[in-house]
């Protein structure tokens, strides 16, 4: 009750203040609620929404980069269905060798990490 009387005061002083008297009419007050709520209270909210967007963004740069390393897997398999590739591979990444064969890692200093060196 005393803050109805005391917008009706407001109310009948709007020479006062011209630009507070357009914000005490009911109908802008609505309309002030209603988007202040629609942009950052509701679940639906603009910010909500904004943060969804941003997400999205990322996704579909991840999805361009995995389908890009699609493409170049597919290709490498294409590649290894050759047996001497295949050979080749696995010497290579995995440092296989055949049953009368020895293989000697050489690393040098520069690709070497440093944690390496330590122990």
């Amino acid at each position: 009750m005393k803050l109805k009387r005391y917008f009706q005061k407001l109310k009948n002083k709007p020479a006062l203040i011209p630009i507070f008297a357009i914000f005490l009419n009911k109908y802008v007050l609505i309309v002030l609620l209603f988007m202040i709520w629609m942009l950052f209270l509701d679940t639906n909210s603009w910010l909500i929404h904004r943060e969804l967007d941003t997400e999205i963004q990322e996704l579909e740069g991840n999805k361009e980069y995995y389908i890009k390393e699609i493409i170049k897997d597919q290709k490498d398999i294409k590649v290894l269905k050759d047996s001497n590739e295949l050979e080749k591979f696995a010497r290579e990444e995995y440092f296989m060798k055949q049953d009368d064969e020895e293989i000697y890692i050489i690393e040098y200093e520069d690709s070497v990490s440093k944690n390496h060196k330590n122990e």
